[in-house]
């Protein structure tokens, strides 16, 4: 059985009592980061990235760049101190924005990009040089968010936003410098703030008015986003659709559609979904009894929060915890199975 004590899927709530949505749905999804490096790319460049399960990220300290997407209509011309993010793992090129095609052989691979933090690495031609700052996230297998999924297929956080937010400037400037002179740790130190340029981003669009993309636009809605965080702060509740509608002082049909709209799918559907992606964090994080966590995600019977994870996972809590143990030290598993 996991030796996690509980607190480390606990956290201080908000200041304000209202459940920090964002806070919950990234912490439960684990998401780790992992820095490309610090690149000078000399004109004529181009990057290309394949398609992948993780969600990139880009930030450029200086110089301009194109970004082509797959499935975005309209490439994004990007300018020094711009913030982009690709959040589905979406095939996608960076180029200097000349139209002057590159022979493969001069691509610049995303393989090429990864492990390079000891020093700005050189690319491309002998044009102007764009200064460029790559990473990624990563996310826990099998652990899914709509409001996540929901998102468009790019971010993209112009620099004159930046200056109207000075804290996500103040985060890219630290990125900026410490890929500038990396040393001892800057490993950690850049993955750190890279965790808080992807939540302060995402706070950025959640808050903008006109956010594109589903999962953006139901935390920015005052009444779907207050259901979102009656959900997540009091999972255990028996919540109806009349009653989320009632605490948010809509109709239930009109509460319905909306929340469907926004979110991606129906309230209780949502509500079911978040319920089992709990259920499997604390049955890997915490000690707790099967039927404790099946109370803590608003289950009275075992036997219906059994069917219900079996049913949303593909396996029973009991199998699914025992299968994510590591196994016991000192017994290695050989060829033959001994």
């Amino acid at each position: 059985m996991p030796a996690h004590p509980n607190v480390l899927s606990e956290r201080p709530g908000p200041m304000d009592g209202q459940t920090d949505v964002i806070s919950d749905v990234l912490e439960t999804m684990r998401f780790t980061t992992l820095i490309f490096g610090r690149f000078e790319l000399g004109a004529p460049w181009a990057i290309r990235v394949p398609k992948k399960e993780t969600s990139s990220f880009y930030v450029l300290p200086r110089g301009s760049m194109r970004l082509r997407v797959e499935g975005v209509e309209q490439p994004l011309l990007l300018s020094a101190g711009d913030i982009v993010l690709v959040p589905h793992g979406s095939a996608h090129v960076l180029d200097d924005g000349s139209r002057r095609t590159l022979p493969a052989r001069d691509v610049i691979s995303s393989e090429q990009l990864r492990g390079h933090l000891s020093a700005p690495l050189r690319f491309g031609g002998d044009g102007p040089v764009s200064t460029l700052v790559s990473g990624c996230f990563r996310f826990s297998a099998g652990v899914h968010s709509p409001l996540l999924s929901a998102f468009p297929p790019v971010i993209h956080i112009p620099a004159h936003d930046l200056r109207a937010t000075p804290w996500l400037a103040a985060t890219v400037q630290l990125i900026t410098a410490e890929s500038s002179a990396p040393g001892q740790g800057s490993a950690i130190i850049l993955g750190r703030l890279a965790d808080v340029l992807l939540v302060q981003a995402l706070r950025m669009g959640t808050a903008a008015t006109g956010s594109k993309g589903a999962g953006l636009r139901a935390l920015a809605d005052p009444s779907i986003g207050a259901a979102l965080g009656l959900m997540h702060g009091r999972l255990k509740e028996p919540w109806t659709v009349e009653g989320l509608a009632a605490a948010v002082g809509m109709s239930r049909s009109g509460f319905a559609a909306r929340f469907h709209e926004l979110v991606g799918e129906p309230p209780l559907q949502y509500l079911a979904g978040w319920r089992m992606t709990k259920a499997a964090q604390w049955l890997l994080e915490t000690n707790d009894s099967i039927p404790q966590v099946a109370d803590r995600v608003g289950y009275e019977s075992a036997a219906a929060f059994n069917k219900a994870f079996k049913r949303w996972h593909g396996t029973g809590p009991g199998g699914y915890r025992r299968a994510q143990q590591p196994p016991p030290s000192g017994r290695a598993s050989t060829p033959d199975g001994g």
